[in-house]
């Protein structure tokens, strides 16, 4: 089952999503997936990931970690569905991050590897853009490189753990404007989602809503405002996000300024 929260009216809705994307309000009501504002699915804090996939690595000339390379993501730099993400002026180069997200749905300390799915409430997507221009160090980004405001797409949805039987092997996809740019698999994730809940629950309590963005694949290019960029994890959800520049952004959402 997908699960999705939406505004719809001025009120935010916990719904369920049917085929076609249509989502059902708890009262019977059925509406379009163009009806709706989609938010994002969870919103706890977001544990992401740096350089797990072998291939990334090599793409930027770095050795596999040893150990997972964990940096945490505010609440504030989610968005949804079908929504805007901005383009800091003066900047050389921003680029998409397509990730399998895992949702927590309990609190989780000290899990063992192999009860670290009963934990899991289900997954769903992001899009963890990133302003390569401030990215001092691959295993630290700071905050300037990751932590602005509504530039990371999450969701559409969440996906129940039980409907996706292998979250090792899922195929990752990235268009920009109608064009395959990057095409990955969860196979090649140096650390899988039971160890990094084992990991991160062995010195911190995981809690319902808290999520951990699994890193991306090889595959990185350029975005600019203008670009719409689809991020699709199989099995899971295609999410779409279109880049404005900062002008366009903070004249769209004068509140953010």
């Amino acid at each position: 089952m997908k699960h999705a929260r939406i505004r719809y009216q001025g009120q935010d809705h916990a719904v369920t999503v049917e085929d076609g994307n249509n989502v059902r309000l708890a009262d019977g009501r059925l509406l379009a997936e163009h009806e709706v504002q989609w938010l994002p699915p969870a919103t706890g804090s977001m544990f992401a990931l740096g350089l797990n996939y072998a291939d990334h690595a090599a793409e930027l000339a770095f050795a596999a970690p040893t150990e997972p390379l964990a940096f945490v993501k505010s609440p504030g730099t989610y968005t949804g569905h079908n929504q805007v993400t901005w383009r800091p002026d003066n900047v050389k180069y921003m680029h998409y991050e397509c990730e399998l997200v895992a949702v927590i749905g309990k609190p989780a300390r000290n899990v063992r590897r192999e009860d670290a799915l009963q934990y899991l409430a289900g997954y769903t997507v992001c899009n963890d853009y990133a302003i390569r221009d401030y990215l001092e160090n691959y295993y630290r980004p700071n905050l300037r490189v990751k932590n602005r405001d509504a530039t990371t797409p999450v969701g559409p949805w969440m996906v129940d753990v039980a409907d996706v039987p292998d979250a090792s092997n899922l195929t990752l996809r990235t268009w920009i404007n109608g064009e395959l740019k990057q095409q990955g698999s969860t196979r090649d994730m140096i650390f899988d989602i039971p160890y990094l809940i084992e990991y991160l629950s062995s010195f911190m309590t995981l809690q319902p809503g808290d999520m951990i963005a699994t890193g991306t694949p090889e595959g990185l290019a350029d975005v600019v405002p203008g670009d719409e960029v689809v991020v699709e994890v199989e099995g899971v959800g295609r999410l779409v996000n279109r880049i404005v520049s900062e002008a366009e952004f903070f004249a769209l959402n004068p509140q953010e300024a």
